[in-house]
């Protein structure tokens, strides 16, 4: 296959680049214009507007006042009169006298309550308070022969003596060698002494130190039950005086109350009589009113009935000006009221005409805006979707530009590896063919030799 052949494009190719390329944008017609692309037959979204209906929109059927209903005039009211009262004969009356019920003012006695008498507080020691003797038995380990046995307890049979019993042990030993008695039971007996006479003066020390520490225990023991023992006491004491003190305390109050029921005793009997005296100078008084009363009732009396009389006649003449007054102003008011219930009515009507207007215009301007967002939806989708077309378009140039030249450049070294493969297969036929010969010769001379020696 020779170069022209690797590169050429098929027709079907070519109606297929054009396509793309046209749909890339890059395509132009006849006269070198360049051809806008465009959707596809039936990929392009389009958008169908709302219309306002008119059973949408709000009207005013049933919903303004057309005739206000008016209150009606009352009925006028009518005056009564008043009748003047009958006159009525003056009544006497006498006064009451309090002064035979004043007895005689009584001083109040009092007596100490058996809860203001006091009585001295007792008390007892308690048990916590009495103190005790601390005594203890003797420590075993404040013993001589206790601490002699435990230096001892170090001591091993056939070994060294222990380091207190050292110094008088080489002693002793000396003495018994020097005497030719090192082996004897004299020198054993005389080591055993001296082992003894050096502990017993440790043991005692040791001894003496634990009978210190029991006997200072056993004072610091009796020590505490002492000072146990005085606190409880004090203790004691304190509460005998706060149980003392409680009981003056208690007893004054008492008889601070005692004394003060005493005093209001006295003071309300004190009341009572200057009451009474009070009351002889109330009834002298009331009798010399009474008498002065009826003397002026009857004249009193007849005043009275004609000051009632005009009062009563002015009291007609004034009601029936006040009526009048009512029913006019009755009149005014319900007129009033009529008017403003016709402007209210028609501010009513023109306010509802114009809510309703309004709220036809909110809606004609929504669906406007529903329908212009929509169509600009709708734009930017069809706009969105041809930019896709472009973009995969280019996409597909590139990539059957990449295809071909993949193709061209792999159609080529195709070629040069089946001319290599030819040429080193030639080669190899070659050589095989080389060797055969050279196989086949050296045969023929050997069967040529054997031929000869054989026979």
């Amino acid at each position: 296959m020779d170069d022209d052949d690797v590169t050429n494009i098929t027709q079907q190719d070519k109606d297929t680049m054009a396509a793309v390329e046209k749909q890339a944008g890059l395509a132009t017609d006849s006269s070198g214009n360049p051809i806008a692309p465009a959707l596809p037959t039936g990929a392009e979204i389009s958008t169908t507007k709302q219309e306002v209906q008119d059973a949408e929109k709000l009207t005013t059927t049933n919903k303004l006042i057309s005739d206000p209903t008016n209150v009606a005039t009352p009925a006028e009211i009518a005056t009564t009169d008043v009748t003047t009262p009958v006159a009525y004969d003056a009544k006497t009356y006498e006064a009451a006298e309090a002064a035979p019920k004043l007895g005689t003012a009584e001083a109040a006695q009092g007596t100490p309550s058996e809860k203001s008498l006091m009585t001295a507080a007792q008390g007892t020691v308690s048990a916590e308070s009495l103190a005790t003797a601390a005594t203890q038995e003797l420590d075993p380990r404040a013993t001589t022969r206790y601490q002699l046995a435990e230096l001892f307890k170090g001591v091993e049979e056939g070994g060294p003596p222990p380091a207190w019993a050292a110094p008088a042990v080489r002693k002793v030993t000396a003495v018994m060698q020097s005497r030719g008695l090192g082996s004897s039971s004299m020198a054993a007996a005389a080591t055993m002494q001296a082992m003894m006479e050096s502990g017993i003066p440790i043991a005692a020390q040791d001894a003496q130190k634990y009978a210190t520490i029991q006997l200072q225990n056993l004072n610091n023991e009796q020590q505490a039950t002492l000072q146990n023992a005085a606190a409880m006491l004090q203790m004691d004491m304190a509460n005998l005086n706060n149980r003392q003190q409680a009981a003056v305390n208690n007893a004054k109050a008492f008889l601070s109350m005692d004394m003060a029921n005493l005093t209001n005793r006295q003071q309300a009997n004190t009341l009572t009589y200057q009451s009474k005296a009070q009351a002889l100078l109330t009834d002298a008084a009331a009798k010399n009113a009474a008498s002065q009363f009826n003397a002026k009732s009857e004249n009193q009396v007849q005043e009275f009935f004609t000051e009632l009389g005009v009062q009563i006649e002015s009291a007609n003449v004034q009601r029936d000006i006040a009526v009048k007054q009512f029913n006019s102003n009755q009149k005014v008011a319900i007129a009033q009221f009529n008017t403003q219930m016709d402007t209210a009515a028609e501010q009513f009507n023109a306010n509802m005409q114009l809510e309703i207007d309004q709220s036809n215009a909110v809606w004609r301007r929504n669906v406007n805006t529903r329908n212009n967002a929509m169509e600009n939806e709708a734009n930017r989708q069809n706009a969105m979707n041809l930019l896709g077309i472009q973009q995969n378009a280019l996409n597909q140039m590139w990539q059957k530009y990449r295809d071909k030249a993949a193709w061209v450049v792999k159609i080529s070294e195709n070629a040069k590896d089946r001319a290599h493969n030819a040429a080193m297969q030639s080669a190899a036929i070659a050589a095989n063919a080389d060797a055969y010969d050279d196989k086949f010769d050296d045969y023929l001379v050997i069967e040529a030799i054997d031929k000869i020696w054989g026979s």
